[in-house]
């Protein structure tokens, strides 16, 4: 298994730039609750599922099998 980066640079750069705004909350979602601060729990479950690939919800991250 491995995570990394959206590999297109721009993507990458304008969800780090809102995560900032919301002060590390993922700037896809609405609440600003713990479950939402970035690396968002919705992906910590996906990362734990080992059938997952693919990109978190805001596209920042990509889990690679």
């Amino acid at each position: 298994m491995k995570i990394y980066f959206n590999p297109d640079k721009q993507v990458v750069e304008k969800i780090r730039e809102g995560l900032r705004r919301k002060e590390g909350y993922c700037p896809c979602k609405l609440p600003r609750t713990e479950e939402n601060v970035c690396m968002c729990e919705e992906f910590r479950a996906q990362i734990a599922d080992e059938d997952f690939e693919g990109f978190c919800h805001c596209r920042l991250y990509y889990k690679e099998k």
